[in-house]
């Protein structure tokens, strides 16, 4: 597991001093101003620029789907990944206007393997997880392969280019793992944080909240006290494989130097694992968007993060992460490209 660093807080006051200096009243960019000088501290600079940015989407099945949990069936996962590598979902749009390339790793998928692509990366741990109400997700040593899947993802995106990072997520079922999982990390009831996902109606949204409800007690008898479980055996019970392979994004992004974004509730469930297993995580994490699922509120909460975008979302794909990009670069754009006061010779008020 990669180890991080805290980010350097001397940098934080350094370029908080700067951000008063610039030809600006202070504060008039609001949160702009704080995510330029967390950006600064990042990169140990009191000008910080940023340039390519790269998605990991993370691709994995679930076992849970068999308890009707979901409006579409499981074959949509390897259909979606597929249209990931084609350049036709939602993602590859916006990453194409934000700057970023859209590497797709596939950690979990059930079916034939993908033919190779220059943006597909296999790493498939098995195929799908367990269903989580009858069974763990995944054995404990599974669970560490994914997480290490996704730090191998985010290195490789790295060693290409790469100067800010975002997880993705693609798996029918998985935000019904993400709840069985952020309920697990934070003493939460399941019905605080379980959502309608891909949009199911009443009676299968009641299901899914008895479904999360009957994992949580499953894994209570194996684990004990879900809080205090150690985090990864705790998503070998509950999670998924790609929510794992996320928090491998995050820890291997942030070890590398790199600003790494959130998107919505699985992937934050997976940046939740990551803050559990390495709490230094928080200084290089953002959150891109506040998704309409009401336990990613919850998720952000517990992270301390504000979300730079709050746009109704709930899609996935990293699509809310990728968006904020372009808010990232103006944030260091603007500490690292606007003059002081006393450079420009503009009297401060």
């Amino acid at each position: 597991m990669s180890h991080l660093l805290p980010v350097d807080q001397a940098f934080l006051e350094r370029a908080r001093a700067r951000q008063l200096r610039l030809t600006k009243p202070p504060g008039s960019l609001g949160r702009l101003e704080e995510a330029g000088v967390r950006l600064a501290a990042i990169q140990r600079s009191e000008k910080p620029r940023l340039g390519p940015g790269a998605v990991v989407v993370a691709a994995a099945d679930h076992g849970v789907t068999a308890e009707g949990v979901s409006a579409y069936p499981a074959e949509v996962t390897p259909q979606m990944v597929q249209n990931f590598l084609a350049g036709g979902a939602a993602v590859n749009q916006i990453a194409r206007v934000a700057g970023a390339e859209v590497y797709v790793l596939d950690v979990g998928v059930r079916g034939p393997e993908f033919p190779a692509h220059e943006r597909l990366i296999p790493a498939r741990v098995r195929s799908g997880t367990g269903n989580l109400v009858r069974e763990p997700a995944m054995r404990p040593a599974e669970a560490l392969a994914a997480l290490q899947a996704g730090e191998n993802a985010a290195r490789r995106a790295v060693s290409e280019g790469a100067t800010l990072l975002a997880a993705g997520d693609m798996g029918i079922g998985n935000t019904t793992a993400a709840a069985a999982l952020t309920a697990a990390l934070l003493g939460l009831l399941a019905a605080e944080v379980t959502g309608r996902g891909t949009g199911v109606d009443d009676a299968a949204y009641a299901r899914k909240v008895q479904v999360v409800e009957r994992a949580l007690e499953r894994a209570r008898g194996e684990l004990g006290d879900l809080e205090r479980a150690d985090p990864l055996e705790v998503a070998a019970q509950l999670g998924g494989l790609e929510i794992v392979a996320a928090a491998g994004v995050f820890l291997a992004g942030a070890a590398a130097g790199l600003p790494v974004v959130a998107d919505g509730f699985p992937v934050t469930a997976g940046a939740l694992l990551a803050a559990r297993l390495e709490p230094n995580l928080s200084g290089y994490l953002f959150a891109g968007h506040r998704s309409l699922e009401p336990g990613h509120t919850r998720q952000l909460e517990a992270l301390g993060l504000e979300p730079l975008l709050d746009l109704n979302l709930r899609l996935g794909e990293g699509t809310g992460a990728v968006l904020a990009f372009p808010v990232l670069r103006a944030a260091a754009a603007v500490l690292g490209g606007m003059a002081t006061f006393d450079e420009a010779g503009v009297s401060e008020g």
